[in-house]
């Protein structure tokens, strides 16, 4: 009886709270990054030329991808034995 039981028997999470606990951390965590970012480029951006601002936000504007992949990356987990033969 190969299936559910087995996954019962795996140390660690499951896919399932994993993906729960990652949508929340992203549904939390881009709009906290937007706001730091917005607060920082107002607070220090105001009196520097068009160039560096656009660095700035071009910069920032991609800058959460990295952690918002790493969230992803660990809500899909290892690839289990049977799904790498």
């Amino acid at each position: 009886m190969k299936g559910k039981l087995d996954s019962l028997k795996e140390p660690g999470m499951g896919r399932r709270p994993k993906k729960l606990i990652g949508t929340a951390l992203l549904v939390f965590m881009v709009p906290f990054y937007a706001l730091v970012v917005a607060a920082l480029a107002s607070s220090r951006l105001a009196e520097t030329s068009q160039f560096v601002q656009i660095a700035f936000f071009a910069f920032f504007g991609l800058a959460w991808i990295v952690p918002a992949g790493a969230i992803i990356r660990w809500m899909a987990g290892p690839r289990s034995q049977s799904a790498r033969r």
